[in-house]
């Protein structure tokens, strides 16, 4: 299972100990919001930051760029991840950029699971959390088992565009998707890959916080003409919220891979076509 209950994680906590849960928050820049700064204020108990910034490529010029299995090896390992750690991640509201790092780990061969509802739903079951700066855990070794197939680059992208070998679905807005708003990002185009689906990742969790039930993933995907028996490569903007639609096509038994670079590398690069309106 790739969710757990508060309760469940509350129960494993008290009686394991190479448990390691992992604050993944990440906002927007234009959200005018401070991960870190929230971290501080409140978080449960000896979690530690996982912030897709710093776990990152940084040579790439794309943001939170997928980093080197060498590079995530030694970023985790310094947060006491070892290959026979459970891994928890879980954000302050709903799925957002936790998917991300659910990701992130399942690419490197390491299957972590997700707080289901997230730091709110913690909250609410009556658990508590703390204040302050995380911990400083004691290192641990990891050793990457890289997952080449959970990952897509553009030349993947445009190859399964034009045989039809699998799905691309994009997880932005409907207005960004059909190029009705400008991007966020400067110099990049409007609009999305020709022959893309989309199905906005808002679309896949409920108003609890949490991801909805198994009936109604299903029916966001094949109402939005996307067949769930062939494989997926999912995108957004950034590679963020397209793991949120990974994470539900698992759930579905669909096979997929993420577009890393998404639409911010698509549509920043002149050669790669774009196109407006309902695809």
């Amino acid at each position: 299972m790739m969710l757990i209950s508060p309760r469940e994680l509350a129960e494993r906590l008290e009686r394991l100990d190479d448990v390691v849960v992992l604050d993944a928050s990440w906002h927007m820049p234009d959200t005018g919001r401070d991960a870190w700064a929230e971290f501080e204020a409140a978080h449960i108990a000896g979690a530690l930051r996982f912030d897709i910034d710093q776990v990152a490529d940084h040579g790439s010029p794309l943001p939170h760029t997928l980093p080197s299995p060498e590079v995530f090896a030694r970023m985790v390992g310094a947060m006491g991840i070892s290959n026979g750690t459970e891994v928890i991640v879980y954000e302050t509201g709903a799925p957002f950029a936790a998917p991300r790092a659910w990701w992130m780990f399942r690419v490197m061969g390491h299957d972590a699971k997700m707080l289901d509802g997230g730091l709110a739903a913690w909250k609410a079951a009556g658990l508590p959390t703390e204040g302050g700066p995380e911990r400083t855990p004691d290192p641990a070794t990891f050793v990457p088992h890289f997952r080449r197939e959970l990952l897509a680059d553009a030349d993947d992208v445009a190859n399964v565009l034009e045989k039809g070998t699998a799905a691309v679905v994009d997880a932005r807005s409907p207005e960004r998707f059909n190029g009705t708003v400008p991007e966020p990002r400067p110099g990049i185009r409007s609009g999305h890959m020709p022959g893309a689906f989309n199905v906005h990742y808002a679309a896949l969790v409920g108003p609890d916080g949490r991801l909805k039930h198994d009936e109604a993933l299903k029916a966001a995907f094949t109402d939005a003409g996307v067949d769930l028996s062939e494989p997926v490569v999912t995108t957004c903007g950034s590679g963020v919220t397209a793991a949120i639609l990974s994470m539900a096509l698992e759930r579905l038994g669909t096979r997929s891979a993420v577009y890393d670079g998404s639409w911010t590398e698509w549509g920043g690069d002149p050669e790669r076509p774009a196109a407006k309106g309902a695809s």
